[in-house]
Formats: structure tokens, C-alpha cells, sequence
């Protein structure tokens, strides 16, 4: 469980022999995600020769779908759909707009401007991971929680939704691989003095050691 995938959706332009290439990577979870995606891209670059694209949905990649758009067979969408399987990413899409310059680039040159611009928009985006993990809800009493603070800032887990009532009550995300062995320590730094509560697997972001619910654009 868990997979990569690309952050911000970032645009990257280069030129080549006078035509001018613009990709664009973008996270989306299903189909439909990344045909409007592709029509967004299309009416905003609407005067461009070519939209090539590629697109892998699902974690297994069940789905995965091209389009040279126009350009010679086997010059743009396949080179797309390999640059995404090379970076072993799921969920994403990349667009690779190309606005033509008169000059041919031949079947090699287009093959690598599109590689080009699909490695360029993947770059820019930055690739992130999908790992799964818990939330874990902690209540504690006040004099505990200043070593608890201590111990998960220490292991860079970030604490959310503290609630201060007679008791401290406060969330936080860890990875599934590290859940026992945080569970013992808190257990272990409050003489087993704090109730905890593991909620369900789910797939987090994770950025560094930091897990999110939802990626920061």
C-alpha cells in the first residue's frame, strides 16, 4: 500500500529549433480527473499545434492511456507514458503542449523534446509519496504533555486539532512501518499514563518525515 505521485502542478517551457514546448504534470485519482485536466490545458493553449499526453490512473496503473495528438505515431504520447513509468509514478497525468515553429524535428528530435518536456513537467512538480498510516488520537493530563510535545517533535510528527479541556487532547499521523514503535514510546515516556486511540489505515502525503492528509499546493 502506497505508491508515488507528483506535487504542485508546475509548468516548464523550453524551444527547440523554433517550435516551443510547454509541459505541464498534474495529480488526478481517476479518469475523468485527467480528461478535464487535458481539455483545461487544451483551451488554454488553444492555439497550439499539439497536445500530447499521457496518463496512469489507479495504483497498479490498471489504467493507462495516450495520445500522440496529431504528431507521428509513437513520437509523443508512448515517450510521455514511459517518462511516468520510468519515475515509477501512479495518478498523474502530463501534458506536453507544442506550439510549432516551421522547422521538422524528425521522429528522433520530436521523441526527444517530448521525453524532454514530460521529465521537465515531473521535475517542476516534484515527485511526492503516497504511504499509508493512522491517525492516532492522545488524551493526556497537562504535566505529561510537554514531554510528549518533546518526544514527537524530536521524531519531526507534527501534532494536530490540540484540544484543552480537564485533560489535553491532541492527533497526530504516523506511518503504519512506525506505528508500534511510537505507540511503545509514548506509552513508555508517560508511564502508560496516556489513552490512545488508533484509528484506521488510510494513504497520507508524505513530505520529508511529515505525513498530510492533503497535499500543500
Amino acid at each position: 500500500m502506497g505508491y508515488r505521485t507528483v506535487g504542485n502542478a508546475v509548468e516548464r517551457e523550453f524551444t527547440e529549433k523554433k517550435s516551443v514546448f510547454i509541459g505541464i504534470a498534474k495529480r488526478v485519482f481517476t479518469e475523468e480527473e485527467a480528461k478535464q485536466f487535458i481539455s483545461e490545458i487544451k483551451s488554454r493553449y488553444k492555439d497550439a499545434r499539439h497536445h500530447v499526453y499521457a496518463y496512469t490512473i489507479e495504483e497498479d496503473m490498471h489504467i493507462q492511456r495516450y495520445s500522440d495528438d496529431g504528431e507521428p505515431h509513437g513520437t509523443g504520447g508512448i515517450p510521455i507514458l514511459d517518462v511516468i513509468r520510468k519515475n515509477d509514478l501512479r495518478n498523474v497525468c502530463v501534458v506536453v503542449v507544442r506550439y510549432f515553429g516551421g522547422i521538422l524535428l524528425g521522429a528522433g528530435g520530436l521523441t526527444r523534446a517530448y521525453v524532454k518536456g514530460a521529465a521537465d513537467a515531473i521535475e517542476a512538480a516534484g515527485v511526492v509519496e503516497r504511504v499509508s498510516g493512522h491517525q492516532i488520537d492522545l488524551i493526556l493530563e497537562y504535566d505529561l504533555f510537554g514531554k510528549l510535545q518533546y518526544f514527537l517533535k524530536e521524531n519531526q510528527i507534527d501534532i494536530k486539532d490540540t484540544q484543552y479541556t480537564d485533560k489535553v487532547k491532541a492527533s497526530v499521523f504516523v506511518e503504519t512501518i512506525q506505528k508500534e514503535q511510537i505507540v511503545q514510546e509514548m506509552m513508555n515516556l508517560t508511564a502508560g499514563k496516556v489513552e490512545i486511540e488508533i484509528l484506521e489505515e488510510e494513504l497520507f502525503y508524505k513530505r520529508g518525515k511529515k505525513l498530510l492528509k492533503e497535499f500543500e499546493e
